[in-house]
């Protein structure tokens, strides 16, 4: 799994959906929010993706994608720290996509495990399509092309980023390091400064010449806290400095992402296909019935019969949003009945609105401020593409489809 430094690159995505819930903010975007205060953070709309399984009615992709957006950033996914972008408008996706199609086994899209669940799971469409058999490759053309280090993903997600990596070792066997790269690896070491340089090449020697494997870490640590290289010169660097050049596409690793437990009104995981969920912008009237509403622990029929909180989907929304004071009362209450289920749901109530609260705030003032929005993610789409041009102009060169 990932080993993270500060160094690191991070990309993750999403399919359009529509407006997030509470299950999106606690699985992904809080996650993110930490990211991207520590790494350089790539965060894009998988609108491509949607089209794997949803390309028979595309007509709310686009709408769905923007109230994507707005929840990100009301949840604190912050534009100045990271680049938020829609898939479709970097179109280098698609052509690293249709060049690693190029190289990629039959046999590898075939055994990635959500292949087949997904068949099984959405019967009622034809999946048998071109695009649902390659999708697993696109998503590694999204993390190839950004050069990302690690993926944050779910455990059941894991198997795409192995094949990421797959895919990555396989185009480097073919097509090896890069021809010119000694020159590249000195101009590279000419942009750390006279000084750095000087260390550099000095511990460089002392590693390779006399196997000072002491030297090596310094020199590691060193390129890591070069601010005035590109990613592509670090790769270059640490390649040169252990004598293993440098391949065009690194290998990213999987980022486990932790999960706290979100289930949804029923106790099932919360889904929008099980109506169980409560939206991020949902208005405070209509979270407070639905909090009213909620299952509770089966066993408790009537007021006076005590309760077993860790049978109730209740508990599990105060482990997030109750302080322990309020989570010692209400197991107290619960056990002995000397409190109501409303009681105890209204206690957590309080806390998810002083979260919820501020969200919704944002969320409805980027919603009347399109404009910003469209100029946050345009902005986004740029800066992305001109890093996924870079990569491309290596790929080319390394597939020897440069024309000069």
């Amino acid at each position: 799994m990932a080993n993270l430094n500060a160094q690191s690159r991070v990309l993750s995505g999403m399919r359009p959906t529509g407006r997030l819930h509470l299950g999106h903010y606690h699985g992904v975007l809080k996650n993110w929010v930490r990211l991207q205060q520590e790494h350089e953070c790539f965060f894009f709309v998988a609108d491509w993706h949607a089209l794997t399984t949803q390309y028979d009615d595309t007509r709310g992709i686009a709408q769905s994608g923007w109230d994507m957006v707005i929840d990100w950033l009301a949840c604190g996914v912050n534009p100045n720290m990271a680049r938020l972008f829609i898939q479709s408008k970097v179109p280098e996706h698609a052509e690293l996509h249709l060049l690693l199609s190029m190289i990629t086994p039959l046999g590898w899209l075939e055994r990635v495990p959500t292949y087949k669940d997904q068949q099984e799971q959405l019967r009622e469409k034809d999946l048998a399509t071109y695009g649902f058999l390659g999708y697993p490759l696109l998503q590694s053309a999204d993390i190839l092309v950004y050069k990302a280090t690690a993926v944050p993903v779910g455990e059941d997600q894991v198997a795409h980023v192995e094949i990421t990596r797959e895919v990555a070792r396989r185009f480097n066997h073919f097509y090896g390091v890069e021809p010119d790269f000694i020159e590249r690896a000195e101009e590279a070491i000419k942009k750390m400064g006279k000084k750095n340089a000087r260390v550099y090449r000095d511990l460089r020697r002392r590693y390779q010449e006399q196997g000072e494997h002491e030297a090596l870490d310094v020199a590691r640590a060193l390129l890591d806290n070069q601010q005035n290289i590109t990613l592509a010169d670090r790769e270059r660097l640490h390649g040169y400095l252990d004598g293993t050049g440098r391949n065009v596409l690194p290998e990213p690793q999987a980022l486990l992402t932790p999960h706290a437990k979100m289930p949804g009104l029923d106790g099932r995981k919360m889904s929008k296909s099980y109506n169980n969920f409560i939206g991020l912008r949902e208005d405070a009237e209509s979270v407070r019935k639905k909090v009213r509403t909620m299952q509770t622990d089966p066993a408790r029929v009537r007021r006076t019969d005590p309760g077993n909180p860790e049978k109730c989907p209740v508990w599990d929304f105060h482990k997030l949003y109750s302080g322990e004071a309020d989570r010692d009362w209400v197991w107290k209450g619960c056990t002995t009945a000397g409190i109501g289920c409303i009681d105890c749901k209204m206690c957590m109530l309080e806390g998810m609105e002083k979260e919820l609260g501020p969200i919704r705030e944002r969320g409805h003032e980027f919603e009347n401020d399109m404009d910003t929005v469209r100029s946050i993610v345009n902005e986004g789409c740029e800066a992305a593409r001109s890093e996924a041009r870079e990569t491309l102009d290596e790929v080319r060169d390394a597939m020897g489809l440069t024309y000069r």
